[in-house]
């Protein structure tokens, strides 16, 4: 199905929000839209939902399986508008969002489906779960000019770091932190100061009144916890190319950056157990 709009969309794909989880993919350019797409479908998304501009070409396989909204993706918090109108929408729905050329992993996703790991989440009374943004990066900038490659690549397995987060009256935020690393950590002369955390709330639960914000964070504090007050649970990791194919399109960077790799680099399996490994998800309770 295809909407001329965000309006459309609201007005006449009510039944495509009726159940989730539903995925929102927003299209920044054209590159791995169908690996994004197809990596939503993979994981057990009941809907997805496809937001970009009109240059920007559903992948022709995925047309009967993915729902496009033609959207200028390039506008001013292009995002967090299109999520906020489908929150009141869509009352007790979950929702991911992301961006092309990311992939959200969670624990054991090779064998259970998303719907399984939210439906846990759930039960342990949590509307919100915090994700990691670990950046991707080709092994090799001659072979992969634009640093994306799903064969050849690379993260980053140490260099992350976490900070209380502050509320306005300079006093730590309970069980909130800012997390940094990776290649806004590495190369953050190149990135503004106020976009180098690297943790989002990527899925969520939407309820009457609730806003995600300009800093991937909601205005209920609760949702932007990573734990309960009781214990640990469920993290996800958003593995994405986003990061590397800025820097190495941007002007102000590319000429800069000749390689990704460091001492601290390895290969990407592509396997949740990686990351858990790493610690950069956590399974929680959920074994």
């Amino acid at each position: 199905m295809t909407y001329s709009g965000l309006e459309d969309f609201l007005r006449n794909g009510r039944a495509v929000l009726a159940r989730g989880p539903v995925a929102l993919i927003f299209a920044d350019d054209g590159v791995e839209v169908d690996s994004t797409l197809r990596h939503c479908l993979r994981i057990g998304f009941r809907a997805t939902v496809f937001f970009a501009p009109d240059r920007i070409a559903t992948p022709p396989a995925l047309a009967d399986q993915v729902h496009r909204v033609s959207y200028d993706t390039q506008q001013d918090n292009a995002l967090m508008h299109a999520v906020n109108r489908i929150i009141p929408a869509a009352p007790g729905v979950w929702f991911y969002y992301g961006y092309n050329a990311e992939y959200l992993f969670y624990p054991f996703c090779e064998t259970r489906t998303i719907g399984e790991c939210l439906t846990f989440h759930a039960e342990e009374r949590r509307d919100a779960m915090l994700s990691y943004v670990v950046d991707l990066y080709a092994d090799n900038l001659d072979r992969h000019p634009n640093a994306v490659s799903l064969i050849d690549a690379c993260l980053d397995k140490s260099g992350y770091y976490a900070l209380a987060r502050r509320d306005a009256a300079g006093d730590a935020k309970e069980r909130q932190l800012d997390f940094f690393g990776g290649l806004r950590w590495r190369f953050e002369e190149h990135i503004p100061a106020n976009r180098r955390k690297i943790d989002r709330i990527a899925l969520f639960r939407a309820k009457p009144g609730l806003s995600l914000r300009e800093d991937f964070t909601f205005d209920d504090e609760e949702y932007n916890t990573y734990a309960s007050p009781w214990h640990n649970n469920i993290t996800s990791a958003i593995c994405s190319f986003r990061t590397a194919k800025a820097l190495r399109t941007n002007p102000g960077s590319k000429f800069d950056i000749h390689t990704f790799n460091w001492h601290n680099s390895e290969p990407f399996g592509w396997h949740s157990q990686q990351l858990m490994d790493l610690g950069l998800m956590e399974p929680g309770q959920w074994f």
